[in-house]
């Protein structure tokens, strides 16, 4: 029999490795020539054991009938070899959190939560043990791979950041004060009441229907109103309608708002009088008002640009808020803007500080 494809070579094998195709010919060889299994193991560089599990693995049974003994093959013991090493693999997390993952698809479908919204939910609420979910990165790892019931295109969004030059253009009048005499307790983010104001158009050509939208910079919770256009007299009139909801505690709720210098807001400082700042960001630039800038792409899921604001009922627009404000946020520490947006009213109208 020829043995040419099997070489023995003590200085290529290490010991502890898996046996090769050619160990198990050289086996095969020196076993049907009658050495035993330390010779063989020395031979081979591996532990008698070793062989002795190999030889096992690669015996064909033969039937009695036959005459022929039980005899030993490379090739049978590499198919066994290769067989046993599918099942010793560690099972895919996927199959081992199958409860969990169907809860999550069902919220990102039906709730319109973000996965990171999910399980950042299920984390702090405890619904599954530790061992039985999977972090927001594996989630989305197993989405790219395609294994989640859920297309890259269900995802509203990825966010790319890009870094901003600090410079100013000048080409362009401040409507009112600038952003730079706004108190630094502001970008501090540590006392409720200051507010980022934005407008969201449908259609750009012609005069229409626009979004009137705010967002506290607290609790995110965001306002948004459909008004007569993107006017001064149509935004002011809707301030005067949040007065009337807030009554004498509308400079408490809303004590500074920041809007950019759009034409829609050349009027807006005249609501100081009830006791609220307003100040204008920079010409050009809408990082200013992240927070606004972000929720208004998030409200682009239902209202899509080009869509004319006249095809969405007031109602319509009024939910979509909510639903934004019934979302689970990771800056929240996965809390809804809708809980902590409550609490603080709360303690404004019961005269807690």
């Amino acid at each position: 029999m020829d043995y040419s494809n099997f070489t023995i070579n003590e200085s290529e094998r290490k010991p502890g490795q898996h046996l090769q195709r050619e160990d198990r010919g050289a086996i095969e060889k020196l076993h049907r020539e009658g050495y035993s299994l330390r010779k063989i193991a020395k031979l081979i560089n591996c532990s008698p054991s070793t062989v002795m599990y190999e030889l096992r693995r690669g015996t064909v049974s033969r039937k009695p009938g036959r005459g022929r003994p039980p005899i030993y093959l490379a090739k049978r013991g590499h198919y066994v070899y290769k067989h046993n090493r599918k099942a010793c693999h560690k099972p895919h997390k996927l199959d081992t959190c199958k409860s969990f993952v169907k809860w999550v698809v069902n919220a990102f479908h039906f709730n319109e939560w973000s996965i990171d919204a999910c399980v950042g939910y299920a984390r702090v609420n405890q619904l599954f043990s530790k061992s039985k979910m999977l972090s927001t990165k594996t989630m989305y790892n197993e989405l790219r791979k395609g294994k989640l019931p859920i297309t890259m295109f269900d995802v509203p969004y990825v966010l790319t950041r890009r870094r901003k030059k600090n410079y100013y253009r000048k080409n362009k009048r401040l409507k009112g004060r600038s952003i730079e005499q706004r108190p630094k307790i502001v970008d501090e983010n540590s006392q409720f009441g200051h507010w980022e104001i934005d407008t969201v158009v449908g259609k750009r050509k012609g005069h229409e229907e626009v979004i009137l939208s705010l967002i506290e910079r607290i609790t995110n919770n965001y306002l948004a109103f459909k008004i007569s256009g993107k006017t001064s007299d149509a935004v002011n009139k809707a301030m005067e309608k949040l007065r009337e909801t807030y009554g004498s505690k509308f400079n408490k709720v809303f004590k500074t708002i920041t809007a950019d210098n759009g034409s829609e807001f050349e009027k807006l400082a005249a609501i100081e009088k009830w006791g609220t700042k307003v100040y204008f960001t920079h010409p050009y630039n809408s990082y200013e008002r992240a927070k606004n800038e972000r929720h208004n792409g998030m409200l682009r899921k239902f209202v899509p640009k080009g869509v004319s604001i006249k095809c969405f009922r007031s109602e319509q627009i009024l939910s979509f808020a909510d639903k934004l404000n019934g979302l689970p946020r990771k800056l929240l520490n996965y809390k809804t803007p809708e809980e902590l947006f409550d609490e603080n009213l709360d303690k404004i109208y019961s005269n807690q500080k």
